[in-house]
């Protein structure tokens, strides 16, 4: 009987044997290398951003996810109930995070992998590596003591870090959590940045790599550096000068333009306030986005200089015309006038532009047609081939296109306003493309921000060439060009404080009712000057409008003309423009009746 016991279960181990090795071999192999063997992916490395000089604005540091493996946290393999617990307590204060949540998860059942922080620096992975070691030597030398942190990991990763701080903040944007752009072009070129992720298959033992069991790998295909069109000198300068400006006058906030008039390219568009994208946990929530091209408001006087692009190239009349501009119109069911009182004024047309008179841009707009509908109509073409209305172009995350109504939709009012800049609306980027356009000999080149990317191959590949649109006549922009120096150089022009020794310069005021965003009611003003230099052989254009000035004087030209000048300055020198020398047209700017 005993004999027979024994045969009874030798049989039973042969067939047992049989089944797993033979029947169900596959499937128990399968099963094995589901436990032994882990997956996990390869983050690429994101590509950096650089301005136009190679400087560095936001590289790739890095860094460390932190992970854990849930199985090991167990009572079974711990040999106490409270691991999770005991982990948290010692991962908490390390990586700033929850003790609660971090307990959660390493009781996650069913999985042997969770995160419990993204890109961590090296020195934390180093303070838990410490803490472990620690562990282990103690559990040696007390057998009661658990290493309660056996089941944590590290993978490598990276963190994105803004070498400037604050400086570009608008246009560089930020990452997110998750690895991707959470704005600017960090979002609007989050494909390019972010590269291919690979991914590796392994096996391992007690959450390590079993080196002779082999693995498979996809390699990670790093993102694209991306070249930026700015200065990051010139956006120091910029962003330096709106800051303090949008300090003193107490205002909501002040952008700051800088343009290449040739190629459209942007070499600075800084904001005030901004944001520093290393540390969003500071940051106001107002002021993130890029506001130069998210905001959207009425322009004011600087936009005269379309109205009287529309005049001159309509052959209406020309800088010497003359105009008798009251001290009030009445158009319409209003009472227009200027902003200051004054007995009738004889201006010429040039004088109309050199001393900003709202009066004299309705009278000389009002000659474009044989009737108001006609002369509306008239200027809302130029207003659109200027580029109001429609985007810049530039695609950015958050841009507005302002607001143009159809012609055939004007009240009674707007077709009075329009044409000095109110009743309309654009951002920073359309304004200062306006005086690009004038500038560039009529012809309007779509502003760029991104010179071009170089993949991981070293290849640098160009931004697509920009589309070009000749808006007025060479003849006509030139004009427009000796009528916008009289703004400046003339004693009876606003922007005398934009004057610049040795530059002959051209720029435009602007003082604009401003429509306060949270009552849809116009409430405080919109400051602004625009402009160019030289003003004879044209290279830099800069603009600048600050929002809401409740702190000394808010005329355009008393608060934003000291900025034209600084930055102008600063930017001249810096791409080494000299002076042409030649003197300027000193057009008349009145005429005795």
């Amino acid at each position: 009987m005993v004999s027979l016991a024994l045969t009874l279960v030798m049989i039973a181990f042969v067939v047992r044997l049989l089944q797993v090795q033979a029947v169900d071999a596959s499937e128990y192999a399968a099963k094995a290398d589901r436990n032994r063997y882990v997956g996990r992916v390869l983050a690429a490395e994101r590509g950096g951003i650089t301005d136009r000089n190679g400087v560095d604005l936001a590289i790739s540091t890095d860094a460390n996810d932190i992970t854990a493996d849930p199985t090991m946290f167990t009572r079974k393999e711990l040999k106490v109930d409270d691991g999770p617990e005991q982990a948290a307590a010692l991962l908490a204060p390390i990586l700033g995070a929850d003790q609660q949540t971090i307990t959660e998860k390493l009781r996650t059942p069913n999985t042997r992998y969770v995160l419990l922080a993204r890109r961590q620096t090296p020195q934390v992975w180093n303070q838990i590596t410490d803490l472990k070691t620690a562990l282990v030597k103690k559990a040696r030398e007390d057998k009661s003591t658990v290493n309660v942190l056996a089941g944590v990991f590290q993978e490598p990763s990276s963190k994105r870090v803004y070498p400037n701080g604050d400086l570009a903040a608008g246009i560089l944007g930020w990452v997110n959590a998750e690895g991707k752009g959470g704005g600017g072009v960090e979002q609007l070129l989050n494909k390019q940045l972010s590269g291919k992720n690979g991914k590796i298959r392994y096996a391992q033992s007690g959450g390590r790599l079993v080196p002779t069991a082999g693995s498979a790998e996809t390699p990670a295909v790093a993102g694209s550096d991306v070249e930026l069109t700015i200065d990051r000198d010139i956006q120091w300068a910029a962003q330096n000068a709106i800051t303090e400006q949008v300090r003193k006058s107490k205002a909501d906030r002040g952008y700051v333009i800088v343009q290449d008039t040739r190629t459209g390219e942007i070499l600075a568009m800084a904001n005030s306030p901004g944001f520093d994208p290393n540390d969003l946990t500071e940051a106001n929530p107002d002021a993130l986005g890029n506001a130069a091209l998210q905001d959207a408001y009425e322009p004011g006087s600087t936009a005269k200089v379309m109205s009287m692009a529309a005049v001159l190239e309509e052959n209406v009349a020309t800088p010497g015309t003359h105009v008798t501009v009251p001290n009030r119109l009445h158009r319409g069911d209003r009472l227009f006038k200027d902003d200051i009182d004054h007995r009738t004024w004889y201006l010429t047309l040039n004088g109309v532009l050199a001393k900003s008179s709202n009066i004299g841009t309705i009278l000389a707009t009002g000659e474009l047609g044989r009737n108001q509908r006609e002369s509306n109509q008239i200027l809302h073409s130029y207003l659109r081939k200027f580029g109001i209305g429609s985007p810049t172009g530039l695609g950015f995350p958050g841009e507005t296109k302002g607001i143009l109504a159809a012609p055939g939709d004007w009240s009674t009012s707007q077709q009075y306003t329009i044409p000095f800049g109110q009743g309309m609306s654009l951002n920073a980027m359309q304004a200062a493309s306006v005086y690009s356009t004038v500038a560039n000999g009529g012809v309007r080149v779509e502003p760029t921000l991104v010179r071009g990317t170089k993949g991981p191959d070293g290849r640098f590949t160009p931004a697509p060439t920009p589309q070009k649109t000749r808006v007025v006549s060479e003849k006509t922009a030139k004009t427009l060009a000796r009528m916008l120096e009289s703004v400046v150089d003339d004693r009876e022009g606003t922007g005398t404080k934009a004057r610049i020794p040795g530059y002959r310069v051209a720029g435009k005021t602007g003082t604009a009712n401003r429509v306060d965003p949270a009552t849809g009611r116009y409430r405080g003003y919109t400051s602004s000057f625009a402009g160019f230099a030289p003003a004879d052989k044209p290279r830099i254009t800069v603009y600048c409008a600050i929002q809401n000035a409740t702190r000394g004087s808010y005329f355009g030209g008393q608060i934003c003309g000291p900025i034209y000048k600084e930055v102008m300055e600063f930017a001249l020198k810096t791409l080494q423009v000299p002076p042409t020398g030649a003197k300027p047209a000193n057009l008349p700017v009145t005429f005795r009746p």
